[in-house]
């Protein structure tokens, strides 16, 4: 499913125009990155947890010259879903 066929989703579940969707889905995802880059997790109960978290260094290697590497700390988004959402997709 594409951003488009989920707006058209969200509209005929919500009974809201297909405007009014987008509108809804692009504030809940700038929520969502808002609480994420300020540090916070958001906890949507049912289905999931998106959180922070950060990777430390740590050294790689280069598949083409099989040279070991550096690779600099880095934070990265993560999702766990919750127990009713991961029961429903079993």
């Amino acid at each position: 499913m594409n951003k488009t066929e989920l707006i058209a989703k969200i509209a005929e579940n919500a009974g809201l125009s297909k405007v009014d969707a987008k509108k809804a889905l692009e504030a809940a995802v700038e929520a969502v990155k808002d609480a994420l880059v300020a540090g916070d997790k958001v906890q949507l109960v049912g289905f999931g947890t998106f959180a922070v978290k950060e990777q430390p260094a740590r050294e790689g290697i280069n598949p083409a010259t099989k040279q070991k590497i550096n690779i600099a700390a880095k934070k990265v988004a993560k999702f766990k879903a919750g127990a009713e959402l991961a029961d429903a997709v079993k």
